[in-house]
């Protein structure tokens, strides 16, 4: 699938709000858009909910998440009155995970990690995804290195679909200042250091200096950390 010229147009001179809608319209029923209730999520599914544009939102429910990412998801339900869509891990690869892993066997190799974040996030994914035709992103260039010529809309080969990421151009205290003009719910988290929050024995607060991703999978080396959620294939197309 391609996106028309009248959308991309859209997109590229219209607002957020704009854009999404016109997504609708383009694949009625066949947008969805994933949140981990970050400040860039909360800021998308507030564009979404207060302008009542048809995507469905959805959310990866790792069984891991903090405390505060539940708070902030029940924050968002009470604000906006809107569903947001769980999806979970199979019980059954979990379960044979933990057994011959054991709970925290994620912190035994990058190996074990990969696996864990396969079970609990990639795979309940491609069930979100499947039979979709779009998926609206929160991801913004500041976030990784690896990001910095993303283009706003793109292939994803490997889930067979087209991404959008409206935010992939704002910066950190651009996302800040929209969220408190709108007084919209974000996790405290945030408040405490924590930049990307994902599970919560996966995650620290980065200290001052640190890159944006310092914080995920602080005990590995490598410097390109991924949960396997925004992995290119070897070739892609923009569309």
């Amino acid at each position: 699938m391609e996106l028309s010229e009248g959308t991309l147009k859209i997109i590229n001179t219209a607002s957020i709000e704009d854009a999404l809608m016109a997504l609708t319209k383009e694949a009625p029923g066949q947008v969805v858009f994933s949140t981990s209730f970050s400040w860039e999520d909360q800021l998308i599914s507030h564009f979404i909910f207060s302008n009542n544009i048809p995507i469905n939102v959805f959310t990866l429910d790792t069984g891991r998440m903090f405390p505060e990412t539940y708070s902030t998801w029940s924050s968002t339900l009470e604000r906006y009155k809107k569903p947001i869509t769980a999806y979970y891990p199979d019980a059954l690869a979990l379960q044979e995970y933990i057994v011959e892993k054991g709970p925290n066997g994620f912190y035994e190799s990058v190996e074990n990690r990969k696996q864990c974040c396969h079970i609990r996030k990639v795979e309940p994914l491609k069930r979100a995804l499947a039979g979709k035709k779009i998926w609206v992103t929160g991801i913004r260039a500041e976030h990784s290195a690896n990001r910095d010529h993303m283009p706003q809309v793109e292939w994803d080969e490997v889930n067979q679909v087209i991404k959008f990421h409206p935010l992939l151009h704002w910066t950190t205290e651009q996302v800040k200042d929209y969220i408190r003009k709108e007084n919209i719910p974000y996790n405290p988290l945030h408040d405490k250091g924590f930049v990307s929050i994902g599970c919560a024995p996966c995650t620290r607060a980065v200290r001052p200096g640190e890159d944006f991703r310092a914080g995920r999978w602080w005990w590995e080396d490598s410097t390109k950390k991924e949960c396997g959620l925004h992995i290119h294939a070897p070739e892609t197309n923009n569309s």
